[in-house]
């Protein structure tokens, strides 16, 4: 437990530096080089994909799209990328005359654009006038949300959420984790409102808290459903106590989109 907290503060001061303090464009190399990283967790370390070739142009794919969200290019690079991503995947099945499994272009396509493009909703929330404060609500809902369950599984948890997929999982867990990033978010307001004097809707803070940590829940079972299914207990080792990329973001891959989403409907900070 040590390591993983030790890591998890590290980890903080890093965000908060990259997210809060370098600019936007930094910050979207910074993500690109990890979401590069997550593409090759996703592939080469769980043996779903052995051609090197392949992880290459998808960890590279993978790289340019927090990148191009970064410099606001537009939906015409956009389109370009995705373009040029599928015609490289597609020459390589044709290369090997239909014999590459299509599955393995899917996984690449999830790998090298869907996943990158879900984690890049942190640079597109930097875009808005108030970034700096949105950008920390993903975490905030995530990261306490998975501290409160963690916490409350290991000392109250007693019926499991899903055996096979997640052992450690408890309803429990998962309750107290939904009180954390309620009280959080709401604390989080209050903050953002004394310190920074900005209009919050302590509401929509709660809706965000308990909307957010659902979300958190589903996005870690997606992750872990892969785990199990390949048989490994971690995407990667980059984050001793943790994990790999995809281990410590993978609720932040749905958090983060949703809550770009919930701040064009129900705007939390104004």
């Amino acid at each position: 437990m040590k390591t993983r907290i030790i890591t998890g503060a590290v980890l903080v001061v890093v965000l908060v530096v990259v997210l809060l303090v370098v600019p936007k464009i930094g910050a979207a190399y910074v993500f690109g080089l990890l979401c590069a990283i997550g593409a090759h967790e996703l592939l080469w370390a769980t043996g779903l994909v052995k051609k090197k070739r392949l992880v290459a142009y998808t960890a590279v794919a993978a790289f340019l799209v927090p990148v191009w969200c970064g410099y606001g290019m537009g939906y015409l690079w956009g389109l370009c990328l995705g373009l040029v991503f599928t015609a490289v995947l597609f020459g390589e099945l044709l290369h090997s005359k239909a014999q590459l499994p299509v599955g393995q272009l899917a996984l690449c396509y999830v790998g090298g654009l869907v996943i990158p493009f879900l984690l890049s909703a942190l640079i597109r929330l930097l875009s808005y006038e108030t970034g700096r404060f949105l950008v920390v609500v993903p975490f905030v809902m995530a990261f306490l949300s998975d501290t409160g369950a963690y916490f409350t599984g290991r000392f109250l948890g007693k019926h499991k959420l899903s055996p096979i997929i997640s052992p450690k999982k408890t309803v429990e867990g998962v309750v107290g984790g939904v009180v954390a990033a309620i009280v959080g978010m709401l604390v989080y307001c209050l903050v953002v409102e004394r310190a920074f004097h900005l209009e919050v809707n302590y509401l929509y803070g709660a809706v965000y808290g308990f909307v957010g940590s659902f979300a958190g829940v589903f996005g870690d079972l997606c992750f872990s459903a892969i785990k199990r299914q390949v048989g490994i207990k971690d995407y990667g080792h980059l984050m001793p106590g943790h994990g790999g990329v995809l281990d410590r973001f993978d609720s932040v891959c749905i958090v983060a989109p949703l809550t770009e989403v919930l701040i064009l409907l129900i705007p939390v900070v104004k």
